[in-house]
Order: C-alpha cells, then structure tokens, then sequence
C-alpha cells in the first residue's frame, strides 16, 4: 500500500512567519521519505469542524507552485478542488501550469464544493447542489478537452469556452490523473467511474469503504469500464504513530477489498516535518508490504 501526506492545518506555534518553512520542510520529509502524493486543501477559510474559520489558510494551487520548486518526486495536488472556485478553463491552465513547472506530477482533484461560509463571505456564488454537479461533470469535460489537442470551441448548459487553447500542454499525457473526491453512490461515484483515475473515500470502517468500492465496481459496469482501473484510496484518522501495530492491521483489512493508497495527516506536534519523517520511516517501510 502507497502513502499520501495531506497537509490541512497551518496554525502553528510562530505564527505566519513560520507557515512556509514548516511546509516546505514537511514537502520534503514526504518526498525523500518515499511517500507518493503531498497534498493541501482547496478552501479560502479553516474549515470549522477542525479549527475556526479565522485560522490561517494558504491559496491551494499557490501553495503547490511553492512545493513545486523545493520537491522532486512526489506528486502534488489538491484534495481537492471545489468546482465553484474557478472557471474550468482557468482552472485547466492553473493544473496544466502545476504540472509543467514540477516536471509532470500533479494530480487533478476535485468535488462539488460544499463549504457554503466561505462562498457567502467572499461573495463567490454558490449554486444547489444538484447544479454543482452539473458543473463538476462539464469541468471534467472542459479540462479533458483543453489537456487534449482539440483546442475548438466548448458549449454547455453552464459553460460556454469559444477557444479551449491550453498551451503549454501538460507534461503527462492525456493529462494528470483525475481523482475526483466524495463517496456519493448516485453522483460522485458514478462520475468516477466516468471520468475519473482515482477515488478518495472516508474510512469510517472496512465494510462502508468495501461497499462504496462495490458501488464503484457497478457504475463501472454501466459505462463498460475496467474498475481496475481506477486507483482506490482512502482517508483516515488512524495515527499511525500511537499504535503502529493497530494501525497496519487496519491497513491489511482495506487492502483486502482494494484500497491502494492511505492519505495521512501530521498530528499531535508542533513540527509536522518531524511526524512526517517519522512515518515515513518507521511505518512507510511495513506499509509497502501490504
């Protein structure tokens, strides 16, 4: 099994003068330590249930901008976008440009959007959710075009592009992996199974995770496509450093019904490089036999 760090908090003993050393020290340890994927969150404010909303929060793809100057293997991303945040053609550009500058190792993450504060308070229109993810599906399409070579024109019931120029295209080709975020049965998976190359669910448990993976599975069926191929991942609280034991035999169980990635985050420290380098050298070399 791969190892993903997600980086979500900033609020740090220092203050603001400290929010870039402690991340890129943190980017490092993951990249040298052999984890996959380093990832930050796309939101404009703390989300509540961790912290309040005036706690501080970095720009998502600026943040990667910054990573991708001072990493060299690990791929980058936002878990994961919110479909409300930018225009797809923009946002194309901005993944496109991620992607060239690191040397081909973005990943593509998005969702629907959901944390309503934020687009009220910065004035950013929020539609239903039922229009979100009318958006989401056009946003795949859209990016899907501009990553390709068909740079004519787009029409859609939200979106309308006379020109999808993308240049300089993404290094990797047809474009980066698409992980669309969300573990919704009717919406969200079947969209995966359209559009995307990976999944990320919670991890309440090994049979929520093992069903969801199931409903993929028949979503998959409808639209004729290989399940396989479409990387399982999974977010999970578990600390792997409290009891690592525990922690891998919880990993050996999701492994067992098809997750192939676990995306962690730093706690209980003051120094999230330090958790970081920890795991990745006490846990990462066992998780790898899983």
């Amino acid at each position: 099994m791969k190892l993903a760090i997600h980086y979500p908090n900033f609020s740090y003993p220092g203050g603001n003068t400290t929010i870039a050393p402690l991340l890129a020290a943190t980017a490092r340890a993951a990249d040298e330590g052999g984890a996959t994927t380093f990832t930050l969150m796309d939101h404009w404010f703390q989300m509540e249930a961790m912290a309040p909303a005036t706690e501080p929060m970095l720009e998502g793809y600026t943040g990667l901008g910054f990573l991708a100057g001072i990493t060299r293997k690990v791929r980058l991303g936002l878990l994961v976008t919110g479909v409300t945040y930018r225009h797809p053609g923009l946002l194309a550009k901005t993944v496109a440009t991620l992607d060239v500058l690191s040397g081909g190792r973005a990943m593509f993450g998005i969702g629907a959007a959901w944390y309503e504060k934020e687009h009220r308070a910065l004035g950013v229109p929020f539609p239903p959710v039922a229009e979100r993810f009318e958006r989401l599906e056009e946003t795949l399409r859209i990016t899907r075009q501009m990553f390709s070579d068909d740079d004519g024109p787009y029409e859609g019931t939200h979106y309308s592009l006379a020109e999808t120029i993308c240049q300089p295209k993404p290094i990797q080709q047809p474009g980066p992996p698409v992980m669309i975020g969300g573990s919704g049965e009717k919406k969200t998976l079947r969209l995966v199974a359209q559009y995307g190359d990976a999944c990320n669910l919670f991890a309440p448990d090994v049979e929520t995770v093992a069903h969801k993976i199931d409903v993929l599975s028949r979503h998959c069926a409808d639209v004729g496509r290989d399940p396989a191929q479409i990387e399982k991942t999974i977010i999970t609280s578990l600390d792997p450093i409290r009891d690592t034991d525990g922690f891998l035999r919880a990993m050996e169980e999701y492994a067992k019904v098809g997750v192939e990635q676990v995306w962690l985050s730093p706690k209980g420290t003051d120094d999230p490089s330090t958790w970081t380098l920890e795991v990745t050298e006490r846990v990462l070399p066992r998780l790898r036999d899983i």
